[in-house]
């Protein structure tokens, strides 16, 4: 068993100033994706500036932010934040959604797109790859703040959360960093490397997170006031994940002649 070290979720203090670990996650999560993307665009044939890319990370930022606080609001805890509405702005105690950011960022990629006169799948093809590692900050994030943690269990690395009843759980805050984070960060990054079809690289990002998400969920515990929502044991997370994978099957397999136009070296 691992004891947590219960970090102090504010992480830098300064008078009244505080800077929580869960902002400095995100942070990180799109200082990686500028630099990432600056990268791409600057490689032979990629068909982007690297001056474009602050932009677009800043829509994709505000679509996370904006989406992601909704989606939580929305799918996971309503009646609270009906009783409770200031605590909506209170983002610095976590309550993310995943699936919410994603229609936030593809609300964002749609606005860009028009501003740039590029199709929506460019975009999304474009800006898919540089997603998980900022993925994996925030989970990182979640372990910090010792929220989402998996069922109690008896493993070697069964984690004992100073915020979490009976007993040591599964980190499964970790196993997403890992594999939602890492691992996809690898195989998209890998596959975005060749010249796609278009929508191909945003299908591969939708049907892995969606897989990798579905199967983690039997780890993690389920939001108390939620538990099983469907069949007495679907999570929220995987009933959301369900039209993802869906999605990223159809863009992976529709037919189309039309490419991506990046193509670069991995």
């Amino acid at each position: 068993m691992i004891v947590h070290p219960n970090f102090d979720p504010v992480a830098i203090s300064i008078g009244p100033l505080s800077i929580h670990w869960y902002g400095l996650m995100y942070l990180c999560g799109f200082v990686a994706g500028i630099w990432l993307g600056r990268y791409r665009a600057s490689q032979a044939n990629s068909g982007w500036d690297p001056e474009e890319i602050s932009d677009l990370v800043f829509y994709a930022a505000v679509g996370v932010i904006l989406g992601g606080r909704l989606g939580y609001v929305l799918f996971y805890n309503m009646e609270f934040y009906i009783a409770n509405p200031l605590d909506i702005f209170a983002m610095w105690d976590g309550g993310m959604s995943f699936h919410g950011g994603v229609l936030g960022v593809f609300v964002a990629a749609l606005l860009y797109s028009r501003k740039t006169q590029r199709s929506i799948l460019n975009v999304g093809d474009f800006l898919v790859p540089l997603v998980p590692l900022g993925l994996f900050f925030g989970r990182v994030g979640n372990f910090i703040n010792q929220e989402l943690w998996g069922h109690v269990t008896d493993v070697p690395w069964a984690v004992y959360f100073h915020t979490a009843p009976d007993g040591p759980r599964h980190p499964s805050q970790l196993y997403e960093a890992l594999f939602e984070g890492l691992v996809l960060f690898a195989l998209i990054w890998w596959f975005s490397s060749k010249n796609r079809k278009a929508g191909q690289i945003s299908g591969l990002f939708f049907l892995g997170y969606g897989v990798c998400r579905f199967f983690i969920e039997f780890f993690r515990q389920p939001d108390a006031h939620l538990g099983a929502i469907a069949f007495d044991w679907m999570s929220m997370g995987q009933l959301l994940s369900i039209p993802m994978v869906l999605f990223g099957l159809f863009l992976l397999l529709r037919k189309t002649d039309t490419k991506s136009n990046h193509q670069v070296p991995s």
